[in-house]
């Protein structure tokens, strides 16, 4: 059982940055993919980048590509969204979540742990 808890939501301007992060639970974080999804209100949850178990496979959505970048320090069971030049859209509530296997898969369904979310705003 992967416990993920997110943080680092907040209300930011539209350019600002801010990095969320994700506390997993469990002695298998280091053997696990991850992946950060979102979903604004009344929309489907949306991929936004995932990372393999060792950090050397990275996708991201295009709608982030070059603003945001993932990482994961296995030694501390964490995995980061930094996040640049905002904008309104990508207001959401954003999750966490983790894959049983040690590469990253783009689509919600294929997670088998998932975070209960952090809210991130941005206002124009």
């Amino acid at each position: 059982q992967v416990q993920l808890v997110e943080s680092g939501g907040g209300l930011v301007q539209a350019v600002d940055s801010l990095r969320l992060s994700c506390s997993a639970s469990g002695r298998t974080f280091s053997s696990t993919a991850m992946a950060w999804f979102r979903q604004a209100p009344g929309k489907e949850r949306d991929f936004v980048p995932a990372i393999s178990a060792n950090s050397g496979t990275k996708s991201y959505a295009d709608s982030v590509k070059g603003r945001f970048t993932i990482s994961r320090d296995n030694a501390k069971n964490t995995v980061y969204l930094q996040m640049s030049s905002l904008k309104p859209e990508d207001t959401a509530v954003y999750y966490c979540a983790a894959r049983q296997s040690i590469m990253p898969r783009t689509t919600a369904s294929e997670y088998d742990y998932w975070g209960e979310g952090t809210q991130v705003t941005v206002s124009s």
